[in-house]
């Protein structure tokens, strides 16, 4: 079943959010929450690429939105990232299934901060003294 495209979009800036109201239900999306679950190859991979989880985008701004056709539209955030298309129906699903979304990137992005505070170091002998 194909997603009609929202009645409204908006941008609050002042809250980070991207309203979008497919009626009858209306979704604020946080634009950090957006920027992270970018569906672009650059965020899920390409094949068995399995992308790049961005972190520390708290503070990250949409900058531009421009339409794809019917079904779609492309965000800009002022971090340079724009390769992500968002469909009507990823929009809807991210709006109808915010939490789980948020909670699940959580916990991916601890993973990867401990990946990146730990790693396995080899230790290399000196050579022997003459």
């Amino acid at each position: 079943m194909t997603t009609l495209p929202p009645q409204k979009i908006k941008v609050h800036k002042g809250s980070k959010t991207l309203e979008l109201v497919f009626e009858p239900e209306s979704y604020q999306l946080p634009f950090e929450l957006l920027r992270v679950l970018s569906p672009s190859a650059e965020v899920r991979g390409h094949g068995a690429n399995d992308g790049e989880l961005p972190l520390n985008k708290q503070n990250v701004l949409i900058t531009k939105i421009e339409p794809q056709g019917n079904y779609a539209i492309r965000l800009t955030f002022d971090d340079g990232h724009d390769s992500g298309i968002y469909t009507w129906s990823y929009l809807k699903d991210l709006g109808e299934n915010h939490e789980h979304y948020w909670q699940e990137y959580l916990v991916q992005a601890e993973k990867k901060k401990e990946e990146m505070e730990t790693s396995v170091v080899r230790w290399v002998s000196p050579p022997p003294a003459e």
